[in-house]
């Protein structure tokens, strides 16, 4: 029950600093319709990396399984921000939105990140506790 009550409150302070992240950027580059996607792929990846957390909790070794997962996420994270870049430098030099393409681009990226950071600081806390509870049980 502990680790799905983990998972819950991990699920919700990430969201919020996904949220609050892309609430930022939105603000700090005067954007328009187009955050409506960013908001909603923001709530979309708490909730996925809420259950690949709450997986994790679940290893045999869940300490190294919830660094791991970190590590992966944060790295797929920076993948598609390299990406998005690369692809917003291949657009012919008439028909690139130098400014929308990157707000987007950011705003995809670092609220996931954000994201990541928040559900692993969260439920690595909660995993240590765990182990030493059952340590000194």
């Amino acid at each position: 029950m502990r680790k799905f009550f983990t998972s819950l409150f991990a699920l919700i302070l990430s969201g919020l600093a996904g949220g609050l992240v892309a609430m930022w950027l939105a603000i700090a580059t005067n954007a328009d319709m187009e955050f409506i996607l960013v908001f909603m792929l923001s709530a979309l990846v708490a909730i996925v990396l809420t259950v690949v957390f709450l997986i994790a909790q679940f290893m045999s070794d869940p300490q190294r399984a919830v660094n791991l997962t970190a590590l992966v996420a944060v790295a797929f994270f920076v993948v598609i921000g390299i990406g998005l870049i690369a692809w917003t430098f291949s657009q012919p030099p008439g028909e690139a939105q130098w400014s929308g393409d990157f707000r987007l681009g950011a705003g995809l990226v670092l609220p996931g990140i954000a994201t990541v950071l928040v559900q692993w600081l969260f439920v690595r806390w909660r995993v240590r506790r765990g182990l030493k509870a059952e340590a000194s049980a």
